[in-house]
């Protein structure tokens, strides 16, 4: 049975919850149902795939601090729009549905995707309140992976019964590794067919701690002189990260994009693909890169290790931590039969189970049971 339902979220700037959100709404409407997205900030990023898609983007403009003419905008947007479920994504987006729908006769159900381990939470009292006082009036949450349930039940923030675990999924396809697609992406990257190369993805904040990579880059390249890293996204860190690069002689061996639209066109150049973050929820950079068939490094934190299981799918080091990185990175470089099955492997797994159809599914499942 087709739905009206409403995904709302902080904005559709680039990140990994509004790749989810977009290519979830974008399968959503394929499969029939009438969707539209509302920002409560101001937004472009992806909001020009949606609607080349065919999805309506209701940008609400929110002001700092508690924004009552917002409530009202999204009030109306979804009374106008007949919407039969609203589906926030995080704690602001869903505290302000569940305002907004508040002393509603009949009100849509309200349910929440809850993408990242919530610490935002334990530093914002204001904010902690706002989501507590929500979870009352939110039908269900989807956790993104079994760290994120065990964070919101384990604290007792969620009760178990409202708690479901939904692994985020991608369009697999859009990523697939091809030789051509491989060839391709070195001469978009500007490195040399047969030169080793690092990838990473992501914005460049300290969370993501991409510059534990570039202080790598010396040794490694002692191993392995033919080494590249490339660091595809952008962010508050990426002149500083630059500047850490040049400091440290590594001219051109350190490649930063900045904001790219075409990142899985340039991920099939990758050999490896590294994630040294602190902290992660379930990265669909990560799931990414499984899809791209690449033998991945990663740190075992958040929904990591329910993605990268070491040694079958990937290699798992502690966070923060160079010897551990250095020497994973250093083993696969040296390896390319073990990049191989570490990479076939986890494709296979991610088209299994990490794919946007398995989402759809598993979305449809739990609206149905909350």
């Amino acid at each position: 049975m087709s739905l009206r339902l409403m995904h709302i979220v902080d904005s559709l700037e680039f990140g990994g919850l509004e790749r989810v959100v977009t290519d979830l709404a974008i399968e959503q409407k394929r499969r029939g149902d009438t969707v539209c997205v509302f920002s409560l900030l101001h937004t472009q990023g992806l909001k020009s795939e949606l609607e080349a898609a065919g999805i309506e983007v209701i940008v609400g403009g929110k002001r700092d601090g508690v924004d009552l003419p917002l409530i009202g905008r999204l009030r109306r947007a979804i009374t106008e729009r007949r919407i039969a479920l609203v589906h926030a994504h995080n704690f602001v987006p869903n505290y302000h549905a569940a305002a907004a729908l508040w002393g509603r006769w009949q009100a849509p159900k309200l349910v929440c995707s809850l993408h990242d381990m919530g610490f935002r939470l334990d530093r914002e009292a204001r904010l902690r309140r706002f989501f507590q006082w929500s979870i009352g009036r939110t039908a269900g949450f989807a956790m993104v992976g079994s760290q994120v349930h065990g964070r919101y039940v384990g604290s007792g923030m969620v009760a178990a019964d409202k708690a479901t675990t939904v692994l985020n999924g991608i369009p697999v396809d859009r990523f697939r590794w091809t030789p051509e697609r491989r060839w391709i992406a070195r001469e978009r990257l500007g490195v040399p067919q047969d030169a080793l190369l690092i990838g990473a993805v992501g914005r460049q904040v300290a969370l993501k701690n991409h510059a534990l990579l570039i202080a790598l880059m010396p040794a490694l390249l002692q191993r392995h002189p033919s080494l590249r890293l490339a660091l595809v996204g952008s962010g508050p860190l990426e002149a500083e990260l630059r500047a850490q690069a040049e400091a440290a002689g590594l001219g051109d061996r350190v490649i930063l994009t900045g904001q790219r639209r075409d990142v899985s066109d340039l991920t099939p150049g990758f050999d490896i693909f590294a994630m040294p973050s602190l902290t992660e929820g379930l990265s669909i950079a990560l799931l990414e890169a499984c899809a791209t068939r690449l033998a991945i490094v990663a740190t075992a934190v958040g929904g990591n290790p329910e993605i990268v299981r070491e040694g079958e799918t990937g290699l798992l080091v502690p966070p923060g931590e160079g010897p551990p990185l250095l020497q994973a990175l250093d083993t696969l470089l040296a390896d390319a039969p073990l990049r191989e099955r570490l990479g076939q492997a986890a494709c296979d797994w991610v088209r299994e189970h990490g794919s946007i159809g398995t989402l759809f599914t598993a979305f449809q499942q739990f609206y149905a049971r909350h």
